[in-house]
């Protein structure tokens, strides 16, 4: 015997479509009032977007199995943006969640902030243009490099080369950022040998909303 709908199936879908599409871009209009708020006095507040492309893109990673959209993408020029406004979230009177994106990489939504505001790390790397990676030597521990955590492990490994040196521990793809192996340990194929990337870091600059930047060493944490 035939159903009959009151509704044609078609009709349903498009009413569900429609009513994610208003639910997603009221949702990035909220962050203008109590992120805003906050950011206006720092003079950051147009480094926050809220286009839905931009939108998009910062809600879905490599595994498309969580989706949790922003209220807006950080588009910041220096570390001082980052800690300026992870200090307005820490002070505000409704904090909201900040999470990094690197290469969107992770597979469980980790590079995700529902309701917050996700920190658009591939446009430092452009913003500093190559100059956070660098090559020095110590007396006591030999050669070193200094990197910033936007930057990927393929410009990492060209700059060293250049030195006659490469890194002890790497992850098996390499267009990935050092923050983001390095928030995951660094497991690869050399691990069983060298350890994690993570057990090859002499020391690291972790910014909090407590103070700038926060120094944690293997001789001081």
């Amino acid at each position: 015997m035939a159903l009959h709908y009151p509704f044609p199936t078609y009709f349903i879908l498009l009413l569900v479509t429609i009513t994610r599409l208003i639910y997603t871009v009221g949702k990035t209009e909220q962050w203008k009032a109590p992120i805003l708020t906050e950011l206006d006095i720092d003079n950051i507040s147009h480094k926050l977007h809220d286009d839905p492309e931009i939108i998009q893109m910062a809600s879905r990673d490599y595994g498309h199995i969580v989706h949790e959209f922003p209220l807006a993408v950080f588009r910041p020029s220096s570390i001082d943006d980052i800690a300026t406004l992870i200090k307005s979230s820490y002070n505000s009177f409704a904090p909201f969640g900040i999470a990094a994106r690197g290469q969107g990489h992770s597979t469980h939504g980790q590079a995700m902030a529902r309701d917050g505001v996700v920190v658009d790390m591939a446009n430092l790397r452009k913003q500093r243009n190559g100059v956070a990676i660098s090559v020095s030597k110590d007396p006591l521990m030999g050669h070193y490099a200094d990197v910033g955590g936007e930057q990927l492990w393929i410009d990492v490994l060209h700059t060293t080369l250049k030195h006659g040196l490469a890194p002890v521990s790497w992850t098996d793809y390499l267009y990935l950022t050092v923050g983001g192996t390095l928030s995951n340990a660094g497991i690869s194929g050399q691990s069983f040998r060298y350890g994690p990337q993570i057990s090859n870091v002499h020391e690291m600059d972790v910014i909090t909303g407590m103070k700038l930047v926060n120094v944690f060493s293997i001789s001081h944490t």
